[in-house]
């Protein structure tokens, strides 16, 4: 045991080491695992001065202290009577000097026990030796953990240590706020408003909670300085975070507005041209989310390390084969029904029953699971709480590639010049010879596969089953009509502000009642222009 002169040095050591500010001068190893084998105030003030002085010290000084702490937590610790700490070696007969690392003999020595303060006390040490140099993310993120409950005895200095040296962006982030929630409630003042100012730089809307939760504080009441800088930073959050949920909520609506104008793009010309109402046209665009699931699998089995690129190599193939099922289901039903709407709906809605059962038989009912590339994988904050995702981003992006190429076929190519000249005269344009059945055939495989792409957009984003193209058929009809009939300009405008108004309406009011809205104000304007925003023109 150690005698009672050096106990009485070993705690008046530990008192000074908490009394003075943390340094940059190396850890004193012989006295740290002295203090070790000494009674509960030495063992509580070692682990307390390390906690104070861990900002500082060296990578090699924390790993030392750390060994140290946890052969002590589960007493691997000896304290032989000359003093000197021995670390318990492989073997019982062969131990290793706690400070020096050298093999000496067992020898006859106590196992310190800590009691609960001690033990509290060596637990929050370990803590910072690993928030401060563990080698993987896993184990700091432990030892924050214990600190977070503990927060008022960690000092300043070995969070900022810690957040500068984290590399792993999220444990950084969690740093930093449990940084910014240490000081808001630290007994400094000026450390106090300069935290506030901190919280205020980086608004969300957690730092207003956070913000907010300092109006009950006694010193916003007493400091004047306090409560003007905790007002000026609720201001400048406030502000802020509106900001951002505005970005939100206008970068949602542009990306339901994608995938609205995909879905109904293709519903566009088919209705335009032709005059079908097509209810089989979301369970297109279900084929496509299939065909791009079987592009997955194939590569998958086939080409593991090209499956980043499923989504890519899947636009050709939902074009092409859901284009193909549409140009049989007009060779096969819908041209014998021509100029008999009620029948062709009808006829539609049957196929569109048909594809579903036969994709549940086939493949099941259950959601398809989807390998998320990097490219539609997560997203960067932009501003307040407004985040940049990746897979909408995708979505818009690729619908407006989407409506390039689709107006490049429509005024560039033979084909859409065929178009164009049917859907505004049809007999005009066979009496000029043109194959009105051959374009009609090739109009609808066309809108087809648009829908087969709007598939491939929804991966990433909405579940893909059975029954997943039935909640797109009604929006699209809405897009269509109120577009105007035949308009793909109509349709990119209609689908901006009903996908806009949807999301708008949607936070308050709820998704039914949304839908509701936007549908009677359809109504509503439909009432006054019936022919749509865009009217294509017709000759008579």
């Amino acid at each position: 045991m150690v005698d009672p002169i050096r106990r009485a040095l070993l705690a008046l050591w530990c008192l000074a080491l908490l009394a003075i500010p943390a340094s940059a001068a190396p850890l004193d190893r012989v006295l740290f695992a002295s203090s070790l084998c000494g009674d509960g105030v030495a063992q509580v003030g070692a682990a307390e001065g390390l906690v104070r002085a861990g900002g500082d010290l060296q990578a090699d000084d924390l790993a030392f202290a750390g060994r140290l702490l946890g052969a002590l937590a589960e007493r691997r610790l000896t304290c032989p009577p000359d003093g000197a700490l021995l670390l318990e070696g492989p073997n019982a007969a062969d131990d290793q000097d706690a400070v020096t690392g050298a093999r000496r003999p067992a020898a006859a020595a106590h196992a310190p026990i800590l009691g609960l303060r001690q033990r509290a006390a060596v637990e929050t040490a370990r803590s910072v030796v690993a928030l401060l140099a563990a080698e993987t993310p896993t184990a700091r993120a432990a030892g924050l953990a214990v600190l977070e409950r503990r927060i008022a005895t960690v000092p300043a200095a070995v969070l900022d240590r810690a957040r500068d040296a984290e590399t792993d962006a999220a444990l950084r982030g969690t740093i930093a706020g449990l940084a910014q929630a240490a000081a808001l409630s630290s007994p400094d003042p000026a450390r106090r408003r300069a935290a506030i100012a901190a919280v205020a730089a980086s608004p969300s809307g957690a730092a207003a909670a956070r913000l907010a939760a300092l109006k009950g504080d006694p010193a916003y009441g007493s400091d004047p300085a306090f409560r003007a800088a905790l007002d000026a930073g609720l201001t400048k959050v406030g502000r802020a975070v509106a900001i951002g949920d505005g970005l939100a909520i206008l970068y949602n609506g542009l990306s339901f507005a994608s995938i609205l104008f995909m879905a109904a793009a293709g519903l566009a010309i088919i209705f335009g041209l032709m005059g079908v109402i097509n209810l089989a046209q979301g369970e297109f665009i279900m084929l496509g989310a299939y065909a791009t699931y079987g592009v997955q699998e194939a590569l998958r089995r086939f080409a593991p390390a090209l499956l980043d690129l499923y989504l890519v190599a899947a636009i050709p193939v939902a074009f092409l084969s859901v284009a193909l099922v549409g140009i049989v289901v007009e060779a096969l039903i819908l041209r014998h029904l021509y100029r008999r709407p009620l029948m062709s709906l009808l006829a539609t809605w049957a196929v569109s029953l048909f594809l579903v059962n036969l994709v549940r038989v086939a493949v099941g009912t259950q959601n398809l699971q989807f390998a998320m590339p990097a490219y539609v994988t997560g997203g960067v904050p932009l501003y307040a709480d407004f985040v940049v995702t990746w897979n909408r981003l995708f979505a818009i992006g690729f619908a407006a590639a989407t409506l390039v190429l689709t107006l490049l076929i429509l005024r560039r190519t033979p084909l859409g010049l065929d178009i164009r000249a049917v859907t505004q005269n049809r007999d005009m344009a066979a009496c000029l010879g043109l194959p009105t059945r051959r374009v009609d055939r090739l109009a609808f495989g066309l809108g087809s596969g648009l829908a087969g792409l709007a598939g491939v957009a929804l991966c990433p984003i909405y579940s893909v089953n059975p029954g997943m193209g039935s909640g797109f058929i009604v929006d699209s009809f809405m897009v269509v009509v109120l577009g105007g009939v035949g308009s793909l300009a109509g349709t990119l405008v209609a689908a901006l502000g009903v996908g806009g108004a949807n999301v708008l309406i949607e936070p308050i009011s709820g998704a039914v009642a949304a839908k509701v809205i936007v549908l009677v104000g359809i109504i509503l304007f439909l009432q006054r222009r019936p022919e749509g925003l865009f009217a294509v023109r017709r000759r008579r």
